[in-house]
């Protein structure tokens, strides 16, 4: 069924996919952080961005942000059994976090990794993904665009 505004209403909450966001360090700076690199509008406009893709989508979705690299690690492990799919952008712990890569191994999770600019041409330190060698699929340098396509990406993963 669709509402007003096109969107898909599900009665059943049981039935929709259900996918963790999860963004890293310093992304709650967004707006604020070299907006020449990562744009001016802020977190707050990316997660709403986000619940508004969901929304078309038909997924549940739950987000978060963490500057700490063990509250990440405990999102992703809390995830089992409880989520279908997780969306990540680490962020700065992309280069440098194996803790992160082994919780999603461990999890399993069908994961699909994002970053706002192209981390491959960046600084020689930011184009290893440690998070790559899981994730089915990684997105760079679409913006807040490549959080969309990340969600579509898992949907189209989880319907088959």
């Amino acid at each position: 069924m669709l509402c007003c505004r096109g969107c898909h209403v599900y009665s059943d909450y049981s039935i929709m996919k259900k996918i963790l966001v999860i963004n890293g360090p310093n992304l709650n700076l967004l707006g604020l952080r070299e907006p020449t690199l990562y744009g001016a509008r802020n977190f707050a406009a990316l997660q709403q961005f986000i619940r508004e893709c969901a929304d078309k989508l038909g997924l549940h979705v739950e987000l978060m942000q963490s500057n700490h690299e063990g509250v990440i690690v405990d999102a992703i492990q809390d995830a089992y059994g409880k989520f279908d799919g997780i969306l990540i952008n680490p962020a700065a712990y992309t280069h440098t976090s194996v803790a992160i890569l082994d919780a999603l191994k461990a999890v399993a999770l069908p994961t699909v990794e994002v970053h706002l600019t192209d981390i491959s041409t960046r600084e020689d330190f930011r184009k290893f993904s440690y998070v790559s060698l899981y994730a089915h699929k990684t997105i760079c340098g679409k913006g807040f665009d490549g959080y969309s396509e990340g969600l579509q990406y898992l949907v189209n993963l989880l319907s088959k």
